[in-house]
């Protein structure tokens, strides 16, 4: 059985689209009157392409028995360069001045800052500007610092289009009958959502008003952005019956890959009509193919895929998934092994990952979590992680009480260095000096790794390539996996060093951190082993 699409097949088909009235055939006339700068048709005429033509039918075409129109929330959700603010200004000039015109009505551009919503309100003064007939009945004040406004003069039918920011407490009490929402993903959580809010109930109050959500894809799963298109999703599922929201879902489907140049197509329906330059996309994909943060730009610009991560991923987790493998435990004891500790300081995890090189370089990865037993539920409720099905599973370790037991990872450590070849123990002094003290006392190989930024840079960038490198191995340990994909990374722009960051506050990366000294310790120790202690060297030459 196929998986449940989101894709708008009816743009495409010739499905009949209900139009009682003839409002959905007036508004795609008076579209085709207006002149557009971009448009290459005689006299400049703007170009309202087929499937562009089907979106505004799907708007304006049906109507209740009131004779309202049916459809008050548009989502329409297309990756760049798809002209959706093209399509967007016209549509609001068809409210302004056109046959969804009312008296006294009031539309806003609404967008993260006045110069993304400038870039619209630009594009609808484009089109006032190359028509005379529409310049005699609109007044266009474009003040660099101030007010951006287009008002109608047409008798009886005043009304004004305005440019707002991100500040929702200055639109309480208007009530708007058209509203473009421009790059919702964008928009500062605390006043963007306040300022959704505002303009949604103020829409609400005017018959016929109507929100055009033009957006494409952002990050996270958090926020009034993601829960619009959650909620667009759900109805182009079906999940949700609601006839007043139409989604116009163009992205990249579950299953689809990204480097296929039929979902490119699908995703950009303008690509066909030459929106975009298909030589460039692929040369874009050709680098993305070696750039994990640039694949994640590409699906998320260019295929319109939202990301639960909120920020770049440590490496893209399908070439990790790739990686499961079943290695025998009796292969693994004679190769060499290195330890990574991440101790934690109160309550939190506490990660011990161990690292076994291979001769032909690549790298088996294993990891261990500590886990304070106290209020196990609310702690898997909190780091959204299922820990009492993990501990029931032997995934992770418990311990006592409401904080890590250093005796009880000193154990494990000790049992792995009795266990395997362990050529070193890394671990930052700073966070465990006992430990440290403890294991060197007894002459087990204890590396000093502080986690500062310099020597977590390499370490990080020595976990990416081996993973991206196909040189990994793990066997699937779900928790390992989770600490991965909760991972986000930045580069200093100056210094050029990688950091690891949470996705979120409540995500936990302690496997991760533990697993970068690890590999990093596998990849480069070998490399870097003192000539004098290599038994393939017979002596000395002195120069």
């Amino acid at each position: 059985m196929a998986a449940p699409s989101t894709f708008p097949a009816w743009v495409f088909d010739t499905s009949p689209i209900p139009d009682p009235l003839g409002h959905g055939e007036r508004a795609v006339q008076f579209l085709r009157a207006l002149r557009h700068i971009k448009s290459d048709q005689p006299g400049r005429a703007f170009t309202l392409y087929p499937w562009q033509e089907r979106i505004v039918r799907a708007i304006y075409g049906p109507r209740d028995a009131d004779g309202d129109r049916i459809v008050t929330r548009v989502f329409f959700f297309i990756p760049r360069g798809n002209r959706k603010t093209s399509l967007a200004a016209a549509l609001s000039l068809l409210h302004l001045i056109g046959p969804e015109k009312v008296p006294g009505g009031e539309l806003v551009f609404a967008a993260c800052d006045k110069r993304q919503a400038g870039i619209a309100f630009k594009e609808a003064t484009n089109v006032v500007k190359l028509d005379p007939r529409l310049g005699r009945v609109c007044k266009i004040t474009d003040q660099r610092n101030a007010a951006k406004e287009i008002e109608s003069q047409i008798k009886g039918f005043e009304s004004k289009l305005e440019v707002v920011s991100s500040d929702g407490s200055r639109q309480n009490g208007t009530t708007p009958t058209f509203v473009l929402c421009d790059e919702i993903h964008a928009w500062k959580e605390g006043a963007g959502a306040e300022m959704w809010e505002v303009l949604e109930s103020g829409v609400s109050k005017s018959r016929n008003g109507l929100i055009i959500t033009a957006t494409t894809a952002g990050r996270g799963a958090e926020g009034f952005a993601a829960d619009q298109y959650a909620y667009a999703r759900d109805v182009a599922l079906g999940k949700v019956h609601d006839p007043s929201v139409l989604p116009i879902l163009f992205e990249m489907q579950e299953g689809d890959d990204w480097t296929d140049e039929a979902v490119w197509h699908r995703c950009n329906p303008g690509l066909q009509d030459g929106f975009q330059d298909l030589k460039d996309l692929r040369n874009k994909a050709q680098r993305a193919q070696h750039m994990p943060s640039a694949a994640y730009g590409f699906q998320q610009y260019h295929l319109n895929k939202w990301h639960g991560n909120s920020r770049d991923p440590l490496f893209d987790m399908p070439t990790y998934d790739r990686r499961r493998l079943d290695d025998d435990e009796a292969d693994l004891e004679q190769l060499p092994a290195y330890i990574g500790v991440d101790m934690s300081q109160s309550g939190d995890l506490t990660a011990v990952a161990i690292a076994f090189r291979h001769g032909d370089g690549q790298v088996t990865l294993r990891n261990t979590c500590f886990v304070p037993s106290a209020d196990l539920e609310a702690k898997g409720h909190r780091d959204r992680a299922p820990y009492p099905q993990w501990a029931d599973l032997n995934l992770i370790q418990l311990c006592p009480g409401g904080v890590i037991d250093q005796k009880q990872v000193e154990d494990h450590i000790r049992e792995l260095c009795a266990s395997y070849d362990v050529q070193e123990i890394a671990v930052d002094p700073a966070l465990a000096r006992v430990l440290t003290q403890n294991l060197t006392d007894d002459g087990l190989p204890v590396f000093t790794h502080p986690q500062s930024a310099l020597i977590m840079s390499e370490a990080t960038g020595n976990l990416i390539r081996t993973v991206n490198g196909d040189l990994i191995r793990h066997n699937g340990d779900p928790v390992l996996r989770q600490h991965f994909d909760n991972v986000a990374v930045s580069t200093n722009p100056q210094s050029g060093l990688v950091r690891m960051h949470k996705q979120r506050s409540n995500g936990k990366i302690d496997a991760a951190i533990a697993s970068a000294m690890a590999v990093s310790r596998a990849v480069t120790a070998h490399n870097t082993r003192s000539r004098y202690s290599d038994p393939s060297v017979l002596g000395l030459t002195i120069l």
